[in-house]
């Protein structure tokens, strides 16, 4: 029997950790047939826990090594007693902070399964490397304990008919999932930004647009309501895209959520910016967010690695989005916001270009304008990238001593007061569901696209959805409290 373990994936053009489902289950899952899914988390449940209950709680607080059980951890020693071919899917490109989930590592895998006795995979980006930890090389492990580092690089040809069959996994999953579903891979630029693996994985292609909407039909037959249109570099750049998201809404009338991910900012300001942004505000729903990759606004460091656009393009793409999609939704969220990535470690990398991010996300500030959330992280270091040949880890090891204060300034005169202005106390945030205890305090978010964190003070249901009066800020997420009818 064949056993799909999933160690969940996080890459510059999608997202697996859950409460996402990325595609590298699925698609193979399509092509192998009949196959059982697991994850790290049955797995860990299994040989760290053996199988007890009361570790779901380590210090008061919610074990997320453990929170995402499948419904098959009921008979997980009979499934892998019966396993003859197991296929681990692992691999973090761009690792981030998870609120109710823990990617694998391969230190971490290879001792979980030595013993087994039975063919081992290994599939995913890892075939490209994998690093949980930003600001590092990829992790390099021996891998002796597999048989086979297999790269399943499916032609869309292939995929139409695999992406459905393999939406069948879905019946072994406890925890409702948002479906990243993809719409195209690779990069439209002739030499991609210097630490980004995606060039070195995929050539330019999009999925035609009859197979994506099929995709989201079987998903949709089996339940699913919540879906990302992601993993890929730049979704406005989709040939049809104002037609795919008006089809997506007029066949899945019952759609809840329906977001995107990646977008390049000089897309935005295009001759075809405006109608595109107009029909994601239109199609989608609230609590959007368009990932910004500026990566950094310093003039210097944007040529050193060929990032994908101007500071003034990022800034006008920014205004963009406030002019369609500021307007707030019913769930109580805006409707299409942009969201910035920072990454501290490129090459090129001093004081100035703190100075010239502060500049720019200060403008916004002054400008009235709004973002959703600023992600900032230490790049991690691939093979066969530009960073990775040209100067490695030179700016992390020069600068490393000043990122805490850089973010932190950016956390605490940027963040703080544009969550302020997103979300001012008294608001109303709805459906949001409790994922995790961290002593006496829930912490809760909306399903979707890099969806805000509210604390709330007493340990409410896990899984269950409430509407939330904002009551408080913090850096990153806000305080609340259950807003009773």
């Amino acid at each position: 029997m064949i056993t799909i373990l999933d160690c969940y994936t996080d890459e510059p053009a999608g997202l697996g950790v859950p409460p996402y489902l990325g595609t590298y289950p699925r698609y193979i899952a399509g092509f192998f047939g009949k196959v059982n899914y697991i994850t790290i988390d049955d797995l860990r449940f299994l040989k760290y826990y053996h199988l007890n209950d009361g570790k779901k709680e380590v210090s008061h607080k919610t074990n997320i090594k453990i929170y995402n059980l499948t419904r098959n951890i009921l008979r997980i020693k009979e499934i892998l007693d019966g396993t003859t071919k197991l296929i681990v899917i692992l691999g973090v490109h761009t690792p981030g902070k998870y609120l109710s989930a823990l990617p694998g590592t391969l230190e971490e895998v290879s001792e979980l399964i030595k013993d087994m006795n039975c063919e081992k995979v290994l599939t995913g980006p890892v075939v490209f490397g994998t690093q949980l930890e930003g600001g590092k090389f990829f992790e390099r492990n021996d891998l002796k304990v597999f048989d086979k580092v297999k790269d399943f690089n499916f032609k869309y040809s292939e995929i139409k008919g695999h992406a459905i069959k393999g939406a069948e996994i879905v019946k072994q999953i406890s925890r409702n999932r948002i479906i990243e579903i993809e719409t195209g891979h690779g990069c439209s630029r002739n030499k991609g930004c210097s630490f980004c693996t995606e060039p070195l994985k995929n050539k330019l292609e999009f999925r035609e647009k009859e197979d994506i909407l099929r995709e989201i039909k079987a998903f949709y037959e089996l339940g699913c309501k919540n879906f990302r249109l992601g993993k890929q570099s730049d979704f406005y750049l989709y040939p049809k895209v104002v037609e795919l998201l008006k089809d997506i809404r007029k066949t899945f009338s019952g759609i809840e959520v329906l977001h995107i991910d990646n977008v390049n900012p000089a897309s935005v300001v295009s001759d075809k910016g405006k109608e595109i942004t107009e029909a994601i505000v239109r199609y989608c729903t609230e609590g959007n967010i368009a990932a910004f990759g500026v990566e950094s606004f310093d003039p210097v460091v944007m040529e050193e690695n060929n990032l994908n656009c101007t500071a003034e393009q990022a800034f006008e793409a920014i205004k963009v989005l406030n002019k369609y999609g500021a307007e707030r939704g019913s769930s109580g969220m805006p409707r299409f916001l942009p969201g910035i990535n920072i990454l501290f470690g490129l090459k090129g990398e001093s004081k100035k270009t703190h100075s010239e991010n502060m500049k720019w996300f200060s403008k916004v500030l002054e400008e009235g304008l709004l973002l959703r959330r600023i992600n900032i992280r230490q790049v991690s270091i691939f093979e066969g990238t530009q960073l990775y040949n040209e100067c490695g880890d030179k700016f992390i090891k020069k600068n490393k001593r000043h990122y805490w204060k850089w973010r932190n300034e950016i956390r605490q005169k940027i963040d703080l007061p544009m969550l302020q202005r997103l979300v001012p106390a008294g608001t109303v945030i709805k459906k949001n569901i409790a994922e995790i205890y961290d002593g006496n305090t829930t912490f809760c978010r909306q399903i979707g696209t890099y969806p805000l964190i509210v604390g709330v003070k007493g340990r409410l249901e896990l899984g269950e959805d409430y509407d939330l009066k904002i009551t408080g800020h913090m850096l990153r997420s806000v305080t609340g409290v259950v807003e009773n009818d």
